[in-house]
């Protein structure tokens, strides 16, 4: 089974909890998915989890909730949980089972939950919206209680937990990386002169797939020739030929947790630049890590990446972080980039200290309008005494 067993589920639900009272809350709304699945195993369309101090509810639909009830009582069922069923709207029943509970300071996502959501919640509620330290809304009617309910907007409250993974979340992050290594030396035995980037990138998809994966972590990228300038170029209708570099970017989702690859190949014999260009970029990549371990910065080691290829002549070719982190979603913390200056009481990304546990892509690259680009991805796990390579394919031009 690639769902998270019982315990770990609990084992979060604790650290969660800990991280509520710390910020003097009762309870917090998790509205975004992806956190959602972290604490319950539940993946669908829609979902609200309201955690307290004692339980958690899971707010669903009739289009789920009998497949959750399902899920509850395997050993990969969310412990201390009830199914809340939605009566009319999600947003109705939130606020009736609010009421029910009694909560007074009542923590939403705020990245996630838009301003007339809150609005609404909170005049549903006679509440009061703070955000910081301060209140920015608010909805008293003659009703109100005694005792006024705050809805406070959190930043970031459940994806600081997901940034060190726990033991399942490596396990299924190591077989989706063996699995993707798997696809990816197939693929490369496949490409050849005369495909479309459209064709070539449907094939890698239905790999993808075919290897176990559930589905693709993100849209395939195809970039031949001059596409491959542009790092997040669409698959087109472009014909590779010979002499084209091509840039393939592709990943997949096992068990819920995305996993992510680039290899930039040559079709026919490569040139001089090519062979120039590439060796730049696969030096700058064994460079950060070579520096990734415990306690370094993220900033050290994009540092390292930008730092060979600016002495290749190449750092204004290089123009996006050398990472980023890898989880239930495909872009999480840490953010291994460019050191910046730090904005409040937080850390600039960059400054955050790698830890063990952390999962990441490493992936310079250097692009050059007109000609095409070059990238090299391959995801890393952070020991104890290092880094573990997920990714295993040839690096060969």
């Amino acid at each position: 089974m690639r769902l998270a067993p019982r315990e770990t589920l609990a084992a979060r639900h604790g650290k969660l909890r800990e991280a509520v009272n710390a910020a003097d809350l009762d309870s917090l709304v998790v509205t975004h998915l992806p956190n959602v699945f972290y604490l319950t195993n539940f993946q669908g369309t829609a979902g609200v989890a309201v955690v307290t101090r004692e339980r958690l509810y899971l707010i669903l639909d009739f289009r789920y909730s009998a497949a959750a009830s399902a899920l509850w009582d395997t050993p990969h069922g969310c412990p201390d949980a009830e199914i809340v069923p939605v009566d009319r709207t999600y947003d109705e029943t939130l606020t009736v089972l609010i009421k029910k509970l009694q909560l007074q300071r009542l923590g939403i996502e705020g990245a996630y939950v838009s301003v007339n959501r809150a609005h609404d919640l909170a005049k549903s509620l006679d509440a009061t919206i703070q955000a910081g330290s301060g209140v920015i809304f608010e909805e008293r009617g003659p009703n109100a209680a005694a005792r006024p309910v705050s809805v406070v907007a959190t930043d970031g409250v459940v994806e600081q937990l997901r940034i060190v993974k726990d033991a399942h979340e490596i396990a299924m992050l190591r077989r989706g990386g063996e699995l993707l290594s798997t696809v990816a030396v197939d693929v490369l035995g496949e490409i050849k002169a005369g495909m479309k980037e459209q064709e070539f990138a449907a094939r890698i998809d239905w790999r993808i797939k075919n290897a176990g994966f559930e589905r693709c972590s993100f849209e395939t990228i195809v970039a031949s020739g001059p596409n491959a300038a542009q790092p997040h170029a669409h698959a087109s209708e472009r014909v590779m030929k010979d002499g084209d570099l091509v840039v393939l970017d592709f990943g997949g989702v096992y068990g819920g947790y995305c996993v992510d690859l680039t290899r930039t190949i040559a079709l026919g014999r490569p040139d001089a630049e090519m062979t120039r260009v590439y060796g730049a970029v696969l030096e700058a990549q064994k460079a950060a890590i070579g520096v990734i371990r415990p306690g370094v910065l993220a900033g050290d080691i994009d540092a390292a990446a930008r730092g060979t290829l600016h002495r290749h002549k190449l750092a204004e070719a290089f123009g996006h972080s050398t990472g980023h982190g890898l989880g239930v979603e495909i872009h999480e913390t840490p953010r291994i980039g460019p050191r910046r200056e730090a904005t409040g009481n937080a850390p600039a990304p960059s400054d955050v200290a790698i830890e063990p546990g952390m999962v990441f892509t490493i992936e310079p690259g250097a692009y050059l309008p007109g000609w095409g680009g070059v990238r090299i991805e391959d995801d890393v796990l952070v020991t104890s005494d290092g880094v573990e390579v997920l990714t295993n394919v040839p690096t060969g031009l």
